[in-house]
């Protein structure tokens, strides 16, 4: 008995204590998400500033994500980066990609739009980077504050189909992308708001995502924003 309260003391001191999220903070992330993805139209679409786009994104998102974590070290956590529930969450989420990916290789058969080529490499190595970081605001921020805020109580199913249909919108003017990217932060939402980890959805985001451009949509996106810098 006595050990045992000892070993709950102990955890309870190596607990930081941290203030709770306001709902206005909350209120300005989800802003601060909508705006990044009005950036996505003007400088990814209307610009064509693809590439710039998304290191500025990444950057930038990674340093608020640093900030916050100086602020309060249960945050990372409470956003979904962790490695704690990694192998659980891919085991749930691993038939739904599996399928998906049949899903991509029929649709591209139909249609001849299969194209795979060496470029799709670099992608699957890259993707999940940019992949974790559009979960992260698209899942963790958006859905994950519209659950969280105090003032307002919002229905979950509500909140992932409001996540969904944003996610699909910023993917415009692509309709596969559009019908794809529904379809996915459909059952990433319900997923997140389970069991929370950016990891697993931001690596699977990317695989899918860099499956779909070469077998459904018929793109290459990595001689679109690559290669013609090398060129």
């Amino acid at each position: 008995m006595k050990n045992r309260l000892t070993k709950y003391l102990t955890e309870f001191a190596s607990l930081k204590l941290t203030r709770p999220i306001s709902d206005k903070i909350r209120i300005l992330e989800i802003i601060a998400v909508i705006l990044t993805g009005i950036g996505k139209f003007i400088f990814m679409d209307y610009l064509n500033w693809r590439l710039p786009f998304v290191i500025v994104a990444i950057v930038s998102w990674s340093f608020y994500v640093f900030y916050r974590h100086k602020k309060d070290n249960n945050v990372l956590k409470d956003w979904g980066f962790r490695w704690d529930n990694f192998k659980p969450v891919l085991r749930l989420m691993l038939p739904f990609a599996l399928v998906a990916i049949g899903l991509f290789f029929l649709i591209g058969y139909i249609q001849g739009t299969i194209n795979l080529t060496w470029h799709i490499i670099p992608l699957l190595i890259t993707y999940p980077i940019w992949g974790s970081i559009q979960q992260f605001l698209t899942i963790g921020l958006l859905a994950g504050n519209l659950k969280d805020l105090k003032r307002v109580q919002f229905n979950k199913g509500l909140i992932v189909f409001v996540t969904a249909i944003f996610f699909s919108i910023v993917h415009y003017p692509s309709i596969w992308l559009m019908i794809g990217t529904f379809i996915l932060a459909l059952f990433y939402g319900y997923m997140y708001l389970r069991a929370k980890n950016i990891y697993v959805l931001g690596l699977l985001h990317g695989w899918l995502g860099a499956l779909f451009y070469y077998t459904v949509v018929n793109q290459d996106p990595f001689a679109d924003v690559f290669l013609k810098f090398i060129n």
